[in-house]
């Protein structure tokens, strides 16, 4: 779980809880934002995700985002971002896991 909560942190921009440690079945990820318990499955994944997280980048545009995940291991799997500014991208993390990065709230105060 440590490599993957890791990743997740990373991705929040947090941290793991301080009583987390490598090789444990769950990691308390805290950030700004959120917190969040993740909790290893030892069943591979076989269908579609039942949680969907989409993420709102707070310090930075959809695109920034995007880009900075990209560099932290996510692959692209759908680019849903429209000429005019608005949609979204679709990610995976390194399990395969799907998430999206919609616009910042400064993206859509602009219009």
């Amino acid at each position: 779980m440590d490599r993957h909560a890791g990743h997740r942190a990373q991705v929040l921009d947090g941290s793991l809880a301080d009583d987390d440690f490598p090789g444990d079945p769950q990691a308390l990820v805290t950030s700004a934002a959120a917190t969040l318990l993740f909790i290893r499955v030892d069943d591979p994944k076989t269908v579609k995700n039942r949680v969907h997280l989409d993420l709102q980048p707070q310090d930075r545009t959809r695109d920034e985002e995007v880009e900075r995940l990209l560099a932290l291991g996510a692959t692209l799997q759908g680019n849903h971002r429209r000429p005019d500014g608005t949609g979204w991208v679709t990610l995976h993390d390194p399990e395969g896991n799907e998430f999206c990065v919609e616009r910042s709230a400064g993206e859509r105060a602009k219009g």
